[in-house]
Order: C-alpha cells, then structure tokens, then sequence
C-alpha cells in the first residue's frame, strides 16, 4: 500500500450511499471510493445503479449495489442489513435521495405534496431510524444527510420542495442530540444549484431561477457532484471527529 492510499480519509470504512444511480449520489459514491472506502449502491432503478457500481468495480474499487425504494421501511432496512452482510459493517452513510417540486403552495396538488413529503422526509427518517440501529450498536459512525440552501432561507417558487429540506436540517439536529452519547455523529450538507438531472428539472420548473441564483453567487458557478461529495466524505471520516449537528453550505458562497 503506497503512502497516498494510507492517507485516503475513508481507508477501511464502508460507507451506505443512497440515491446513487446519478447526479450527487453516483459522484459522491465515487468521491468516497477514491478516498478508500467500500461503498454499497442504493437506487430505486436498477439499470442506472447497476453500471454505476459496475464501472467502479472496473476501476478496482470496492463497490455493490441493492435497489431499493426510501420512502418504504422494508427496503430500507434491506439495504443497511445488506451493507452489513456484504462488508461485515457500517461506518458512514450518505442520505441523498430526494425529489423536487416546482409552484406555489397554494399551487401543488395533494398527491404531489404527499409524494415529496413521503421521499425527501419520512424517507430520510427512515434511513436514520435503520442507520443508527446498526451504527448505535457498534457504537460508532457518521452519517451526512443532503438538505439543501432551500432548507435555510425561503424563495418563491418550491415551497414543497423547500419545506422538505427544512426538515431534513430538523432531523439532522434532533438526531444528533439523540446519538452523540452512543458515539454516532449527524450532520447535513446544504447544496446550491448543482449540474445534475434535478438541477435541468428546475431549469424547466423555474425559468431563470437557476440563473439567477447562480449570477448571485460569489463564485459565479454551480457546483458539481464532486464537490459535494468531498464535503461529506471529510465530514464522515475521522478529520471531523469532533463534529455533529452542523448544517454545511456547499454553494459557492450564496448563503454567506
């Protein structure tokens, strides 16, 4: 093992990536493999999942993949059982998994409403609830949820959307309080725009919006998955043993 592989933050931990077909998820699940971690896949589609998993065991890293549906407790709990069973533990987890929803309040239907409540939040809760029952018991672990800028300040437009990712950061915090004692940290990353399928289907709900946000931000770009992924990968490795309960930006200065 060279001196570069011993420095890799995530040497010998696995690490639960869901929503990793694409976008975030795929180029987190790489980030995370590239500083030494195995990595178990979780998407509801098989196809995308598949040759994302399959072109990181090309490359020679640790990589498997479980479909699986977040807004169903079933699925998840099959999906850490089969990390666990796979690479024998669960050290990090990447909650990423979501869904958007463009107009007004008063303009979503019902049905889209539940639909977005039933990913983006009880989804999440889900993955903490089946997470920590493994992670408490080891009495170790890290796990980083994917909230975003619209879970920190409101704009027009996505009011499903945003009250989603307001409770996102909601569950991040009171699961902190909750696991720090059993040595299990939580914490929450909070994107800007970032070139993914999500962001071209908000290019679409919101003409302009994109751009606009983009044009206020510092560093006049959005952000990439990669990006993203670092940032979780150094809040799960042991670099930020000290953190839990943060909610941090990833946006190119827009929140500042």
């Amino acid at each position: 093992m060279t001196d570069h592989e011993d420095s890799r933050m995530l040497r010998g931990k696995t690490v639960l990536v869901v929503g990793a077909s694409a976008g975030i998820g795929a180029d987190a699940a790489r980030v995370f493999a590239g500083h030494g971690a195995s990595v178990m896949l979780v998407a509801r589609t098989e196809g995308p999942l598949r040759e994302t998993a399959e072109g990181l065991t090309a490359e020679g890293f640790d990589a498997a993949w479980t479909t699986g549906d977040i807004s169903s407790g079933r699925d998840v709990a099959r999906a850490v059982d089969a990390t666990v069973d796979r690479f024998g533990r669960l050290d990090g987890a990447f909650n990423n998994a979501g869904l958007t929803q463009g107009g007004r309040l008063d303009e979503v239907s019902e049905e889209d409403f539940d639909r977005i409540l039933s990913v983006n939040v009880k989804g999440v809760w889900l993955c903490l609830r089946e997470e920590l029952r493994v992670m408490r018991a080891a009495g170790a672990g890290s796990i980083v949820n994917v909230s975003s800028i619209g879970g920190l300040r409101g704009s027009s437009g996505m009011g499903a959307y945003q009250a989603t990712k307001h409770a996102v950061i909601g569950l991040t915090r009171t699961a902190a309080h909750d696991n720090g004692p059993l040595g299990v940290r939580v914490n929450a990353l909070a994107p800007g725009p970032t070139e993914t399928p999500m962001l071209a289907q908000t290019r679409i709900a919101i003409p302009g919006g994109v751009e606009a946000r983009i044009a206020a931000t510092p560093l006049r770009k959005a952000g990439t998955g990669a990006e993203v992924g670092q940032a979780a990968a150094w809040l799960m490795s042991d670099l930020a043993s000290h953190i839990s309960g943060v909610v941090l930006p990833v946006d190119g200065g827009f929140s500042a």
